[in-house]
């Protein structure tokens, strides 16, 4: 699957954007997608990941209760909602799909699980 990834802008801190990560389409060995950031200078990291199967979602503890994952079956899109930004959120957001069966919410802690990533989009947060 090819992913495209885009609602990356500038925002203050405390406000919203929304990121849209769109497919080319849904194939059966699409376990899960997630949400993953990159700062300069700092290893990609899991953000949050939602299960193709069941729609169960995972957070990394620093957005939990401030992002929110989801998805549109019938668009082939994923979305992250970010409220409440921090600078520290400031970074490439990049989402990535996985094909493993066993996939579990554990897996959004390991970045070679997942693959496609798209091109990003960058969200930057001023203080």
């Amino acid at each position: 699957v090819q992913l495209v990834e885009s609602g990356g802008g500038l925002v203050q801190a405390g406000g919203s954007l929304r990121l849209s990560c769109a497919a080319n389409g849904n194939p059966p060995d699409l376990y899960a997608i997630g949400w993953f950031r990159q700062a300069p200078g700092k290893k990609r990291e899991g953000v949050s990941c939602i299960s193709n199967k069941d729609s169960s979602a995972y957070y990394a503890d620093s957005v939990k209760g401030r992002f929110t994952i989801s998805r549109d079956n019938a668009e082939n899109t994923w979305y992250l909602q970010m409220n409440s930004l921090k600078p520290e959120d400031t970074a490439v957001y990049y989402c990535g799909a996985n094909y493993d069966s066993l996939y579990s919410g554990s897996y959004c802690t390991q970045v070679p699980r997942f693959g496609s990533w798209g091109q990003g989009t960058q969200v930057t947060v001023s203080a």
